[in-house]
């Protein structure tokens, strides 16, 4: 097993910059902290660039990450647990993390480039909710998420980062206005469906669709805004049995989703 060198000085250079990147107020965010083995090693897939990969002492280093990193070159080094706990203090203190370059902002250009549909959503704020739909979005074969009005301000949001297990650098996420993500999508030919409990057509409807879709959701309780309601081409409503009030918006997503799987493998061949 290869013998990892220990941060046992607080002063060094790393753990000031862990720290840093740890400030909740940083308005340039150029570098991002990326928690656990398995966003770790999805960001690593991913093409994100780290500068360095800590474990604390703790406990043993996953072997599967370091033999990753190495081969990546990817410096590992393990810290002090003493330090880590000054480090994070309060709050959650992982066993595994990394401290990496943020990449560039998404562009609408991304997601044109791919062939699946592309998943809107108009004032979700619930961080948990959009990182569960980025995971599902990637699964099921979208091209790519638009957030509007989402009180996010880079997808490099720590708590983005953990609601989607790492995989918010492995889809294009665009953060966008409402005007100019209706102008994408008209400049691509996409029709827009707007997911709500009254809809035009029932979601297995989705699937009889040949064409690139533009999937609208909105929040559970206002739903889509007026603005893309009249961009709209049309709404679905997924069928319930009982008298649910209406579906967490991750869960609709999955399930229309879903019903466009047949059309995501075909335009993916």
């Amino acid at each position: 097993m290869t013998e990892l060198d220990t941060i046992a000085n607080p002063s060094d250079p790393a753990v000031q910059r862990i720290i840093d990147v740890n400030k909740p107020s940083r308005s340039n965010i150029k570098t991002t902290l990326i928690e656990d083995v398995e966003p770790l090693m999805q960001c690593i897939a991913a093409g994100v660039e780290f500068i360095e990969v800590y474990g604390s002492d703790s406990v043993p280093f996953p072997d599967e990450l370091l033999e990753v990193c190495t081969r990546q070159n990817i410096p590992v080094r393990l810290i002090d647990s003493s330090i880590v706990n000054q480090v994070f203090k309060g709050e959650r203190k992982p066993k595994t993390f990394g401290i990496a370059h943020v990449p560039r902002p998404a562009r609408f250009g991304d997601i044109a480039d791919r062939s699946g549909d592309v998943v809107v959503l108009d004032g979700v704020k619930i961080v948990g909710n959009i990182g569960a739909i980025v995971r599902t979005s990637l699964a099921l074969g979208a091209a790519g998420v638009v957030l509007v009005d989402s009180d996010i301000t880079s997808i490099a949001d720590r708590r983005l980062q953990r609601a989607s297990r790492g995989y918010v650098f492995s889809l294009p996420v665009v953060l966008a206005g409402r005007d100019e993500a209706i102008a994408f999508i008209r400049k691509n030919g996409m029709k827009m469906m707007a997911l709500n409990a009254g809809g035009d057509f029932s979601v297995k409807d989705l699937g009889d669709v040949p064409d690139r879709l533009a999937l609208l959701f909105g929040s559970e309780k206002g739903g889509p805004s007026d603005l893309f309601q009249e961009a709209s081409s049309g709404s679905v409503s997924i069928p319930m049995i009982s008298a649910t009030e209406s579906l967490n918006v991750s869960v609709s997503l999955g399930i229309a989703l879903h019903e466009r799987i047949h059309r995501s493998r075909v335009a993916e061949r």
